[in-house]
């Protein structure tokens, strides 16, 4: 028979148990809502002890799936990997107790020029069906997150941080231009020695999105906000090793688009193209800072998590 002090201790037991339970890690799949503006499934990642976060910042990582297919499962399966894994975004996230926000955008085998994880200019380009302007849709999937938190008593503030690498860091990149009042701070490596530039022309090549802003109203349906993008912070990285130059292929770039950054940016991803990058955002006075990293080719490290916690946290 059980006297008051094992009914005591078990309270307790029980106590911490639910405890544990409604400040576990908890990962939603919010699914597609074309009358509120996406019409592709998101997953929110709401973190263990979150409502004791006095100042929370919404992480948000687009899917890389790192290939193409038409079996949307395989994105799927690879956005939910991810979200729960180490890759810079979740990382920072698991780091800060934050909640973190990835979509699930496909990328076609069947229109593989359209390079949807890297918000490229043929993903920008299309006028109907579910992928058309995937930023808004990005946008409407944010809304919607912010919602989902506070029915979890976690508010988030308006802007978002928003973190990438390799294709994803390059949709970052992109996406900050288009949406700087959204942006509270961007983080994108692995991007392939080349930025989209905040000019119009440079050595006498016109620049049209993605490479520059030449033709950024016809595109994005409003005026490209130089004085605002200019103020979000940026950090900006590479490996010194990283051989991955997406310029060379066409799923990335168009001829046209390549002879451009060939002739005007360079030819050789690094140190060539990325120091001119670096050069022309300096010169623009963008608050950004550029890290190569030596010893490290097409991926990260734990000393380079490090630097980017510790931006994050001077600038939020």
């Amino acid at each position: 028979m059980l006297n008051n002090q094992h009914y005591k201790k078990i309270g307790i037991l029980f106590l911490l148990f639910i405890n544990h339970m409604c400040f576990a890690d908890i990962v939603i799949e919010v699914p597609a809502q074309p009358s509120k503006g996406f019409e592709f499934p998101f997953l929110l990642k709401i973190p263990e002890q979150s409502a004791n976060t006095k100042r929370s910042y919404l992480v948000v990582e687009t899917n890389n799936t790192g290939g193409v297919s038409d079996d949307f499962d395989v994105h799927y399966q690879s956005a939910k990997k991810s979200i729960v894994g180490n890759a810079v975004g979740p990382w920072v996230a698991k780091k800060l107790n934050f909640p973190i926000l990835t979509p699930v955008f496909p990328r076609s085998k069947t229109q593989w020029k359209i390079y949807t994880h890297a918000l490229d200019r043929d993903s920008m380009l299309v006028d109907s069906g579910k992928t058309k302007r995937l930023d808004l849709q990005l946008l409407a999937m944010i809304a919607e997150a912010k919602n989902r938190l506070t029915k979890h008593a976690l508010e988030v503030e308006d802007k978002v941080i928003l973190t990438g690498f390799s294709a994803s860091g390059t949709f970052a990149n992109r996406f900050s231009m288009l949406h700087p009042q959204s942006t509270q701070l961007v983080i994108a490596g692995g991007i392939n020695g080349i930025l989209m530039l905040p000019v119009s022309q440079y050595k006498d090549k016109t620049l049209n999105y993605p490479l520059g802003v030449d033709d950024f109203s016809k595109i994005a349906n409003k005026k490209f906000d130089k004085s605002a993008w200019e103020l979000v912070p940026q950090f900006l990285f590479m490996g010194q090793d990283d051989t991955n130059d997406a310029v060379e292929y066409d799923d990335a770039y168009s001829d046209s688009e390549r002879e451009v950054i060939h002739q005007s940016i360079g030819k050789i991803m690094q140190p060539k193209r990325w120091n001119k990058c670096q050069e022309i955002y300096k010169q623009h006075q963008v608050n950004a800072i550029f890290n190569t990293y030596k010893n490290i080719g097409h991926g990260t490290n734990l000393a380079i998590h490090n630097d980017i916690l510790k931006f994050i946290k001077d600038n939020i």
